[in-house]
């Protein structure tokens, strides 16, 4: 696939793209023999595994250095495994901070319709 289609697919700009393969995170992405970025399935794999670990809040150096580990093999699965499961902590913590300003958002948002008028009958007449 094309940088383009490749972008339009996965709702990324072209200039991501590049930016992901220049900082390390799209290593080896082959080229046509006019110079143009052919990205494989596996390519595309990896920036549907990117964009997603980006949407969850992941940082790009710690993406960065996930991908790092995996090109080095096996010998990295704890190490992979050990950044992972610390992502893995921070996202479960962002959660459950939302989970509190939700809490907080639906109590507001309960009766208030009601306390509104209320407040708008006393404040301002009927």
């Amino acid at each position: 696939m094309t940088i383009a289609e490749v972008a339009k697919k996965y709702g990324l700009t072209a200039d991501t793209l590049r930016y992901y393969e220049r900082i390390g995170l799209l290593p080896n992405v082959r080229r046509t023999s006019g110079g143009i970025r052919d990205y494989s399935e596996e390519d595309c794999r990896w920036v549907e595994y990117i964009k997603c670990m980006r949407a969850a809040g992941i940082s790009v150096e710690a993406l960065i250095e996930y991908v790092r580990m995996f090109h080095e093999g096996a010998k990295t699965i704890q190490e992979r495994k050990k950044l992972l499961l610390e992502q893995r902590e921070q996202i479960v913590a962002r959660i459950n901070e939302m989970n509190d300003v939700l809490a907080k958002l639906d109590w507001k948002l309960d009766g208030y319709e009601e306390r509104m008028l209320k407040f708008e009958e006393e404040h301002f007449g009927k």
